[in-house]
């Protein structure tokens, strides 16, 4: 156990998890019909991650996106995501100017990306030389032009969004950038009961105005928890062997891997579950990771990052549907008690 996690004490860990709970119920005040892709949504701020949403249009993406960076009190730029946009319009470029002497130099324009939230709409419009320009942000929280390296605002997060029934004018994201999403959440239609409070309550669709705002202070103090959580050992364990069993190689994965799956999952999303499953201990209150928490998080953290053959999707499997049957497939620990249990019942 480290020194922050001895250092966190219980009034410390309730205070986090109600503020957290706070924003939470917020958020589904705000965007209603989706309790469950709000709480994800929320874990991944807490884990610092980048998230990526798919779903038909209209069904909110940017809303929620929005509406988070209203909640979170942190500075936000929009990106419109097309054909024709250019590394420089995202990152920023130099431009030749006359000081006050006379003199002409280079001076930067830091582009939208220097921000705390980049809602990134519709990225998969972009040309993969653009996507591109955002891999050095997401992983690094920097951006580097012309031999020059500039730090961005902390915390960065990525928020981006796509439509997945689109094909002409799209460029598919690359395995390189997927795997620097911490989820990919899939955004559904909303339900008829929703449709109907929507339009019954909310004129021309807008949603209200937060009633409150996490202030940076208190977004720093969650943060700061979140890192105090502490994984136990056999839950590592679990989380190690359940990644590594997406490895179709590995003589833990389950006959669907094998069937459907070209490459498993990278040491990265091992990272991602592991620090996820720390934002859904927090928001419960707990001081420790247990294997409900990896369960959670398992498929939203991996279903980008297992790469299947083209005979899963002749035969319509996903990647959720794989990773569902590996969950439930592998024990949560390696331990065989069944040798025991037999002997128990021969003595009786």
């Amino acid at each position: 156990m480290t020194e922050a996690n001895k250092l966190l004490s219980q009034p410390e860990l309730a205070k986090a998890s109600a503020l957290a709970q706070k924003a939470l119920a917020e958020l589904d005040r705000i965007l209603i019909g989706r309790p469950a892709l709000h709480r994800l949504v929320m874990v991944g701020i807490l884990s610092r991650g980048h998230i990526l949403l798919e779903g038909l249009p209209g069904v909110g993406k940017t809303a929620l996106i929005k509406c988070l960076g209203q909640l979170l009190s942190l500075q936000f730029s929009r990106v419109q995501f097309t054909p024709d946009l250019m590394p420089g319009d995202i990152l920023g470029a130099h431009i030749l100017q006359q000081s006050n002497t006379g003199q002409r130099e280079m001076v930067f324009q830091p582009g939208p990306i220097f921000t705390n939230i980049l809602l990134a709409d519709e990225i998969n419009r972009a040309s993969p030389k653009t996507q591109s320009a955002l891999l050095e942000a997401m992983q690094e929280k920097s951006v580097t032009l012309l031999g020059t390296t500039r730090r961005l605002p902390l915390p960065f997060f990525v928020l981006a969004s796509q439509n997945p029934i689109e094909l002409e004018g799209t460029y598919p994201l690359p395995e390189a950038q997927l795997d620097r999403f911490l989820f990919k959440l899939e955004v559904a239609s909303a339900s008829t009961e929703t449709l109907r409070e929507i339009i019954s309550s909310r004129r021309h669709g807008e949603p209200p105005m937060p009633d409150f705002s996490l202030a940076a202070a208190e977004l720093s103090e969650l943060f700061r928890v979140m890192d105090a959580i502490y994984l136990p050992g056999p839950v590592a364990d679990y989380i190690a062997r359940l990644v590594h069993a997406t490895d179709p190689s590995s003589a833990t994965a389950t006959a669907q891997i094998k069937e459907f799956v070209q490459y498993g999952a990278s040491p990265r999303a091992a990272i991602a579950v592991a620090e996820s499953a720390r934002g859904v201990a927090l928001l419960a209150g707990r001081p420790s990771v247990g294997f409900e928490d990896v369960r959670e998080v398992f498929i939203p953290a991996l279903n980008h990052r297992v790469l299947l053959n083209y005979k899963a999707r002749f035969e319509g499997q996903t990647s959720a549907m794989i990773l569902s049957g590996l969950l439930n497939s592998l024990k949560e620990t390696d331990l065989d008690f069944s040798a025991g249990v037999a002997m128990a019942a021969e003595k009786k």
